[in-house]
């Protein structure tokens, strides 16, 4: 597995993630058959496959397989992993790989639609959208800045963590079709608040020169969400789609209602 875009890794120091361990693990040591996390874990280790400082790796692989489970369940995307109960785990066998493909080729179909779509709102609906898809998230005190009134900030929010844990976000949304360049990291860097944290979304990418300015070692982080992450993160909370099947997705016509005007790039 190597969509990083998709399921959440944590790489290890010799260049694999816990996830390609575990598959690893599974293809070469399992015999077809379920093996607890803890072997999963040791295996790959033993390997040398597994290099981590952390002082509870098993913990770690076990939460990692886990939420790649329901990540690509949620997403409609094929399931690597199968989670047989107490800690086993196995390589999902049993889908037919003909049946995956189309399946996949379906939801590349929406995912392309949901794109365009996103492309079709309005700034203010677009705005609006990302509020929405920071509260599925888990953030709380979401709002929406006035328009052209908040230094370039569309959407500001707090991510809570169990109710300990409160991150203050800044949000900065772009619905453009070229890729955002280095000064609009500048930018958002400059309108953080106090003890915030700033992300720029957009619906196309990010040049190399955004990419490395966000990534400023002696600067304030800036999260980069390109138009894929954005769209994978809106079929896995149902936000403009609907699952017709467990498996297959069809676009929401009720996302066209937000406006379908054309707009100059904010």
């Amino acid at each position: 597995m190597s969509d990083e875009t998709s399921v959440p890794m944590i790489p290890s120091n010799g260049g694999l993630t816990f996830l390609d361990c575990a598959q690893k693990v599974l293809e070469e040591f399992s015999g077809d058959q379920p093996m607890h996390y803890v072997d999963i874990t040791e295996q790959a280790r033993r390997q040398g496959w597994l290099v981590t400082a952390g002082k509870t790796p098993e913990n770690t692989m076990h939460a990692q397989i886990v939420t790649a489970i329901k990540r690509q369940q949620a997403r409609g995307e094929p399931q690597c992993f199968v989670q047989h109960g107490r800690g086993y785990f196995s390589l999902n066998q049993r889908q037919d790989p003909g049946l995956v493909s189309l399946i996949e080729q379906h939801n590349q179909q929406v995912r392309q639609a949901l794109r365009k779509q996103l492309l079709a709102l309005s700034p203010q609906a677009f705005e609006e959208l990302m509020a929405q898809v920071l509260a599925a998230m888990g953030f709380e005190s979401v709002e929406v800045s006035a328009l052209g009134g908040d230094r370039g900030i569309d959407v500001r929010g707090t991510l809570v963590v169990g109710d300990v844990i409160r991150i203050r976000m800044a949000v900065q949304v772009k619905r453009w079709q070229g890729n955002v360049q280095s000064p609009v990291v500048q930018q958002v860097r400059g309108s953080l608040g106090a003890h915030e944290q700033g992300l720029i979304v957009t619906t196309s990418n990010f040049s190399k020169g955004a990419v490395q300015e966000a990534q400023q070692a002696d600067k304030t982080p800036i999260a980069l969400m390109d138009g894929e992450q954005l769209v994978m993160l809106l079929m896995e909370h149902g936000i403009g789609v609907r699952r017709t099947t467990p498996d297959l997705f069809e676009i929401d016509e009720n996302l066209a209602s937000g406006g379908t005007e054309q707009r100059d790039q904010r």
